[in-house]
């Protein structure tokens, strides 16, 4: 039974896609995750491995092309939204809206 459970675990682990449309994350214009207003904090654990990757992925592009980090975000967010379906949480300037079109 422990074998079972043990294969079976990664099938209900959490994803970014899962999370975003079960509105658990959300995206911020600073080119990383949040968890949107009223969520519970179960995609925390996520949010937090996802974040860290992109700041080290952010850092690596601004000091290629000496940006600052923060403006690194910001397009990224860009390119994200652009892709995001209807309906995921977004945040820009300190507000939170769920994407319209």
């Amino acid at each position: 039974m422990m074998l079972l459970l043990g294969i079976a675990a990664p099938l209900f682990a959490l994803d970014l896609e899962t999370a975003r449309s079960k509105g658990l994350a959300g995206e911020v214009d600073n080119g990383l995750l949040s968890v949107p207003p009223g969520a519970p904090a179960d995609a925390q654990a996520l949010i937090t491995t996802i974040n860290n990757s992109r700041r080290a992925e952010y850092a690596k592009v601004a000091a290629k092309n000496n940006l600052e980090l923060d403006a690194v975000g910001g397009m990224m967010f860009q390119k994200i939204y652009a892709r995001l379906p209807v309906g995921t949480w977004v945040q820009m300037q300190g507000k939170w809206a769920k994407k319209a079109e």
